[in-house]
């Protein structure tokens, strides 16, 4: 651990913080967090957090924006306010509405990658590793889901419901980059590796793999498995985690660059800045909080 890591970690202890960090965040923030994980194990964390004073969020913005809907008296801080998910701006309110009026009867299921204000137009949230469930939680045959296509085709895939994409072709870049020439090319090279791909991939990336995942399931599933090598189809710093928690096996990425560089604009020195000058706090208006809070804990339900 290097000087501006302790450093940090001095800064935490001070303040009473925590440290909240995405699977996609770099080695050396992966490295001081308290808790590290996926989109659905982040909301879960950030319902439980009871002592601290402060929570830093090492995640784009409508993660840390979820954080601020599940702790309303607490300080929710992002270190780079940049740090936006482009896929999570795909989907407005405003857009939302139309489908809404234009589907009255059809069930609204929004991933967790949308800013408050969808969030509070939503029935129910969900995130890459509850997505089936929640679907299948509901009496609805029709549902609107937004803003991933391709989550949303997986979903109809494993459900069988009439599943309708908000928007039309909402995607998150990084996991567009995968194609199948990738998923042949790798599977050639390393031919008893077994493909591990993130359900933002597209269908036919999908169909090639053996496993369909959130990061948090490949975490689980390569810690458990008895293969030795893996092609992990999603963020290159997943791999970084992985190898870290699994020395013993050979694990390599489909892509060296699939990077998110939205994730990447965390650094260890704003993590600094962030936890001495307590800035930037996020902060939604309690009307829109106070109606998401109900989506998000009706997904936490179906856990």
């Amino acid at each position: 651990m290097n000087h501006e890591q302790k450093e940090i970690l001095k800064l935490k202890k001070d303040k009473n913080a925590v440290i909240l960090a995405h699977n996609y965040q770099a080695a050396e923030i992966q490295e001081i967090a308290d808790f590290l994980g996926d989109s659905l194990e982040l909301c879960v964390e950030s319902s439980q957090i009871e002592d601290a004073d402060l929570v830093v969020f090492c995640g784009v913005d409508f993660m840390a924006e979820t954080a601020a809907i599940l702790n309303p008296s607490k300080k929710i801080l992002i270190p780079e306010p940049q740090a936006e998910c482009p896929m999570a701006h795909m989907l407005p309110r405003k857009e939302l509405l139309k489908y809404k009026r234009r589907y009255p009867d059809a069930a609204v299921v929004l991933y967790v990658n949308t800013m408050a204000e969808a969030k509070a137009e939503a029935d129910i949230l969900c995130t890459s590793a509850n997505a089936v469930r929640v679907v299948e939680s509901l009496d609805e045959d029709q549902i609107l889901f937004g803003p991933d296509m391709n989550l949303a085709w997986f979903v109809q895939e494993q459900t069988g419901k009439e599943i309708i994409p908000i928007p039309e072709k909402g995607y998150c870049y990084v996991h567009k980059m995968f194609n199948t020439a990738d998923v042949t090319f790798s599977r050639e090279k390393y031919p008893d590796a077994e493909v591990l791909v993130h359900p933002e991939c597209d269908g036919e990336v999908q169909q090639l793999a053996d496993h369909v995942l959130s990061t948090g399931e490949m975490i689980r599933h390569v810690a458990g498995s008895s293969k030795k090598t893996f092609l992990i189809g999603t963020e290159v710093d997943m791999v970084t985690r992985l190898r870290r928690e699994n020395p013993d096996k050979l694990i390599y990425s489909l892509m060296d660059e699939a990077i998110c560089e939205n994730m990447k604009l965390h650094t260890l020195d704003k993590v600094k800045k962030s936890l001495e000058e307590e800035k930037y706090q996020v902060n939604i208006p309690k009307e829109v909080a106070d109606k998401a809070r109900k989506a998000v804990e009706r997904m936490l339900e179906v856990i």
